[in-house]
């Protein structure tokens, strides 16, 4: 029994001496915030703040569909439960309408609240981090700006013991790096500004960048992809067949102005949603960083070793009018796809009435796991915003065993892999909406 006893305390004091190393080592290492009075507000702050809020993605998160922008509501589902985003428009009752610079700072850079207690790290404070004090505060006066919303905040749902907030002071010593970004002096000034519109403003690795047992960014494998809330976030490094690195910058260019690269990829489900809130509203000059720092981002295999490049001869061979003559015609899949699908995407995956119909090539049809296939398939998609041709209604109402065959059937007609959709992964995604 003393043994144990030993034991125990052994691992408590090593316990208590890890926690209290690793804050001694933020607090060293920690960029400090300088205080300062609130900035005076003109037209040309908020007008600034505007384009920030647009590249740093605010109201993607903090509106749901119908809602009041930035008025907060929507649920990020976790494996741990469910947080809702919160009201950021200057109503004093349920907004941030009582907040000073300084606290709105703290917020961004620390992830503390007003009132002292912590944010999830669902709100990105782990990339916003890295933002400047003088372009939160612009964001802060374009909030400001705004007409209030009384919206007050939804009621987490955490299990224990994720509904301690007071808890995220320890995870923040362990994984929080609270300091300001700064130039390497090694790159070119656009790779170093387009680095601080992908991670400090757009947090891109929030999605594009797996995460450890903890829930906290594997910096190792920087945007080398993730599933998140159903969807998969696909590799975007400069690996040649798992990421963008064979994309041209046109086809990039497009992708973020447009939500579609020709013979690449169409936004669907969160990044239709990034294109449209933030990445379109980009100026030349910063989407231009953004692919020159892109350029340089480590490659990286995956996600998963799974190989999502389009094969050549199958572009080739899907370009035909009409299905090969040895089809299967009572092939379920290839039925649906006839009577459903090939009236817009056609059999040669051009599209009819909009490129953004287009199939071929496209990273979501290459994937053998069919997982944004299933989720578009289920969702729908919808880039009217951009291009008023640019949406597809959803087919949810479809069985799972449907839904599975016809995904692997564009998969099979339009990459020549084997789709690995089976009716119940169709189950599991649908629960994921």
């Amino acid at each position: 029994m003393r043994t144990l006893v030993r034991i125990a305390v052994a691992i408590v004091v090593l316990a208590a001496i890890g926690i209290a190393g690793l804050a001694g080592y933020r607090w060293l290492h920690n960029d400090r915030d300088v205080m300062a009075a609130d900035a005076p507000s003109s037209p040309e702050l908020v007008k600034r703040g505007e384009y920030l809020a647009h590249a740093a993605d605010c109201v993607a998160c903090h509106q749901v569909p119908g809602g009041k922008p930035y008025a907060g509501g929507t649920p990020f589902k976790l494996p741990f439960g469910v947080i809702y985003s919160t009201n950021i428009t200057p109503d004093k009752e349920t907004g941030i309408g009582t907040w000073s610079d300084d606290d709105f700072v703290r917020a961004l850079h620390h992830g503390v609240r007003k009132d002292g207690s912590h944010l999830y790290p669902a709100f990105p404070y782990t990339s916003y981090t890295r933002m400047s004090r003088d372009d939160a505060v612009a964001i802060k006066a374009y909030l400001f700006s705004l007409e209030p919303v009384h919206a007050p905040a939804k009621k987490n749902e955490l299990s224990f013991p994720f509904n301690q907030r007071w808890a995220m002071a320890f995870w923040n010593m362990a994984f929080l790096d609270a300091r300001r970004f700064r130039d390497d002096p090694d790159r070119k000034p656009e790779q170093n500004r387009g680095d601080y519109v992908a991670n400090a403003l757009g947090h891109c690795g929030e999605c594009h960048t797996p995460r450890n047992f903890a829930f906290a960014l594997d910096d190792s494998k920087e945007f080398a992809g993730a599933d998140i809330q159903g969807w998969r976030a696909y590799n975007i490094t400069s690996d040649k067949t798992f990421g963008v690195g064979a994309w041209t910058d046109q086809q990039l260019s497009d992708y973020f102005a447009k939500g579609h690269a020709e013979g690449r990829a169409a936004a669907s489900g969160p990044m239709a949603e990034a294109v449209e809130y933030s990445t379109r509203h980009l100026n030349e000059g910063d989407r231009n960083a953004l692919i020159s720092y892109l350029r340089i981002v480590e490659a990286q295999p995956g996600p998963a070793g799974t190989d999502i490049a389009p094969d050549p001869e199958s572009l080739k061979k899907s370009t035909a009018w009409a299905p090969p003559p040895d089809a299967a015609k009572g092939d379920l899949g290839r039925r649906i796809f006839e009577g459903a699908c090939a009236s817009c995407h056609q059999y040669n995956g051009k599209g009819q009435q909009t490129p953004y119909a287009g199939l071929a090539g496209l990273r979501s049809v290459n994937d053998p796991d069919g997982v944004n296939l299933t989720m578009a398939l289920l969702q729908g998609s919808d880039l009217k915003e951009i291009n008023s041709g640019a949406w597809m209604p959803s087919f949810a109402a479809y069985s799972d065993v449907e839904l599975a065959a016809v995904a692997n059937y564009v998969i099979g007609h339009f990459s020549g892999k084997q789709g690995q959709v089976t009716p119940e992964k169709v189950a599991e995604r649908r629960k994921q909406q």
